[in-house]
This record gives structure tokens, C-alpha cells and sequence, in this order.
């Protein structure tokens, strides 16, 4: 059984970017929904996305100086790899997703501009066909983060309730 806790920083990177992450995946959604609200939801969600990729890199390194704790030494080795995979698979998302947009929109030549005159330079050559190609990705990959994320949230709740084996009370909490 698990005593150890992550530290009280990376509590605050998780629940922030949680919080961050879903906020934007919704602001997304509501984006495709709305013809109405389009541009005040596009103007929050191009500079939140650069914000999350931003605290992304900086979570990854205070990751690698603040590691987490281990996992039980008798969880199953398939556990084990879903584990480590699904966590590579969130971080690997939490760049994809906000660097495929920000091409996407270098592609289409739309600025990115996080506040005021301060805008990004492009990171893609303005293309039409190209921008469509990552318009979709963009999409997908922001469905597909959802259910990993749905995911994660499931291994917590099976951590916690069934295999109470300490995990769940490892993971960063508010309350702690």
C-alpha cells in the first residue's frame, strides 16, 4: 500500500491544468456549437491553449524534479503498463493538442494573439489544404484527450474503490 503523497506543487500543476484542460475542452465544444459565441470563445481559447502548453513544459520539468510517488510494488504488471502509458499518453496530449492548433491556425493565417498586440509567430506555412488536414487532427486529438482524460479519471475511481490499494490517496488532492 502506497503512503507517500506528491508534493504540494505538483498537486497545484494538477488541479490547475485539470481545471485549465477542461475548461478548454468545452470552450471547444461550445466553439463548433455556437455561430454566435464563436469569436468571444475563440478569443479565450487560442491564449488558454498557449497557457496550458505552456505549464505543460513547466509541469513535465517539476515532474522530473519532483518525482511521483511508486506505484504498489504488487500491482499487476498490465496495470502497471496501462499506468505509465496512459500517463505518457495525457502529456503527449497536453502538447499535441495545443501545438496541432496552433499550427492550424498558422496554416489558415489567423493570428494567434494572447492579449493585446501581442501575437505568435506562425509555426506552419499558411496552406488551405494544410489547414484542413489540422483542423481535423486538431478535432481528434481533442476527443481523443477527452476520453483518456475520462479515462484517468476511471483508474482513480477503481484505485479508490476497488483495488484501495493506495494509489487514490496518493493522487494530488485539493485538500491536502
Amino acid at each position: 500500500m502506497i503512503t507517500e503523497t506528491f508534493p504540494a506543487i505538483s498537486r497545484v500543476f494538477h488541479w490547475l491544468m485539470a481545471v485549465l484542460i477542461l475548461a478548454m475542452l468545452f470552450i471547444g465544444i461550445g466553439m463548433v456549437a455556437s455561430l454566435t459565441d464563436y469569436h468571444w470563445l475563440v478569443s479565450i481559447h487560442k491564449p488558454l491553449g498557449i497557457l496550458i502548453l505552456i505549464l505543460t513544459a513547466i509541469r513535465l520539468i517539476n515532474r522530473q524534479l519532483n518525482p511521483p510517488p511508486p506505484l504498489p510494488a504488487d500491482l499487476p504488471a498490465p496495470i502497471r503498463a496501462a499506468a505509465i502509458g496512459s500517463h505518457l499518453l495525457l502529456y503527449g496530449l497536453m502538447f499535441a493538442v495545443p501545438l496541432v492548433g496552433w499550427a492550424m491556425l498558422s496554416a489558415g493565417a489567423y493570428p494567434v494573439s494572447l492579449f493585446g498586440a501581442f501575437v505568435l509567430p506562425p509555426i506552419a506555412p499558411h496552406d488551405p489544404t494544410l489547414y484542413a488536414a489540422l483542423r481535423t487532427t486538431h478535432t481528434v486529438l481533442a476527443l481523443l484527450f477527452f476520453a483518456v482524460i475520462l479515462a484517468h479519471i476511471g483508474a482513480a475511481l477503481l484505485h479508490g474503490l476497488v483495488f484501495r490499494d493506495g494509489v487514490f490517496h496518493s493522487m494530488p488532492r485539493c485538500t491536502e
